[in-house]
């Protein structure tokens, strides 16, 4: 008896050890089954498909340009997140978003010195005008963009009727900004200014022999001018300008005229014009003035040779003058950061900026206690168009359908 007590003995630890051992497996596999379900379900979700995208644009290029709006979206959503976290823990600054359809290295250099002063950080979105316009439209009240900065009063019309500015009451952007460069709402404020030029051959062409934006509608000029499309926006609010000025059938004469007398069917930009005038496709063209300051500055030196062998032109200076035209800004109408929305677009319109939009892109300042550029000088002074930069927003679809009644393509 004692010998088989002592065997039991021996077994009991063997059978506990064995129990132990199946309830873990039983445990284990319990526990590699919840695993493998765990990863199946989180692999059916990652497997789901995505949300059914917007059906793609007919233009290839307009979809590579919503889509690099895309991405430039989600930056600047980050960027305001980051700014935001940053500007509460050092209990200042804010931020400004800013949405642009201008792209030069003056205009970042000058948001930089903004937030150095005042600590405001500004998030930049870039794109094309009319579809900065429309994401404004579309983001109603939930929007975040504070600014709209475009080229020509016609494109800030635009933006006005679309109803995505709001009139602003700014001591320091009246006395900035003369009368005549801002909305009659003051809803948008020019802060740049350029003159649309008439840019000639020298060898081909006498300067005695230019005088006005009409005389080259006249057989002389026949074959010999260059312009661009009646789609850009420059020419629509050049024709905008003849309709206040002259009237309408005066202003539709005109269009004709130059089409008549046109070297080539349009095309190009501004730089393709005096690329043709240099080239002897024709003898003159008309061109804004900043575009030809950029090219005798420019790293390229194809346009640099060409513009050197070019003269420029003020035309109407015994008429109605020089048609001018603005790049400005409007505080959006649904924008979050109100306050220094307006603070960001007072600081652009000071002397120093306005002086840095001259020196370094050869634009004109719109505040009259800065000076031009010693480029722009050197081409002298001029006298400009007498009308307020309103209506050439107003007076933009009248000017496109004159245009396509004479065939300006």
């Amino acid at each position: 008896m004692k010998k088989r007590s002592s065997m039991v003995t021996a077994l009991i630890p063997a059978v506990s050890l064995f129990a132990l051992a199946a309830c873990g497996g039983d445990n284990a596999e319990e526990t590699n089954a919840g695993n493998n379900a765990a990863e199946t379900e989180n692999t059916a979700e990652t497997n789901e498909e995505p949300e059914e995208e917007e059906a793609p644009e007919e233009n290839e290029a307009e979809n590579t340009e919503e889509n690099n709006m895309g991405n430039e979206e989600e930056n600047a959503d980050a960027e305001n997140e980051n700014g935001s976290e940053e500007a509460d823990a050092d209990g200042e600054g804010g931020e400004v978003n800013l949405y642009t359809s201008r792209h030069y290295d003056t205009d970042e250099a000058l948001y930089e010195q903004f937030t150095e002063e005042t600590g405001i950080e500004v998030n930049v979105v870039s794109g094309d005008a009319d579809e900065l316009i429309q994401r404004l439209e579309r983001e109603g009240e939930a929007t975040e963009g504070d600014v709209f900065i475009t080229a020509d009063a016609g494109r800030l019309h635009r933006a006005k009727e679309a109803g995505v500015l709001q009139s602003v009451d700014s001591e320091v952007l009246n006395e900035n900004i003369p009368e005549n460069y801002r909305d009659a709402d003051s809803e948008w404020f020019g802060l740049t200014k350029r003159a649309r030029v008439l840019i000639y051959d020298p060898e081909r062409v006498d300067e005695s022999e230019l005088s006005t934006y009409d005389a080259l509608t006249e057989e002389e000029w026949a074959d010999r001018v260059l312009i661009r499309s009646s789609e850009n926006i420059y020419n629509q609010s050049l024709m905008a300008s003849f309709i206040e000025l002259k009237g309408e059938e005066e202003a539709r004469n005109w269009a004709e005229g130059i089409v008549n007398n046109m070297a080539r069917d349009p095309q190009g930009g501004d730089r393709d014009q005096a690329f043709g005038v240099a080239a002897g496709e024709g003898d003159v063209a008309i061109m804004n003035s900043y575009y030809f300051g950029q090219m005798l500055n420019s790293s390229e030196q194809e346009e640099v040779d060409a513009a050197e062998s070019l003269e420029v032109f003020f035309p109407d200076q015994d008429g109605d003058g020089t048609h001018v035209n603005v790049s400005g800004a409007g505080v959006t109408a649904n924008g979050p950061n109100n306050e220094e929305a307006i603070e960001f677009v007072e600081f652009l319109s000071s002397e120093e900026a306005q002086g840095d939009f001259s020196e370094a892109n050869y634009e004109y300042p719109v505040n009259p206690n800065v000076e031009p550029s010693e480029l722009l000088q050197s081409w002298g002074d001029f006298e400009e168009q007498d009308i307020d930069l309103t209506i050439l927003g107003e007076n933009n679809a009248q000017a496109l359908m004159l245009m396509n009644e004479v065939g300006w393509q």
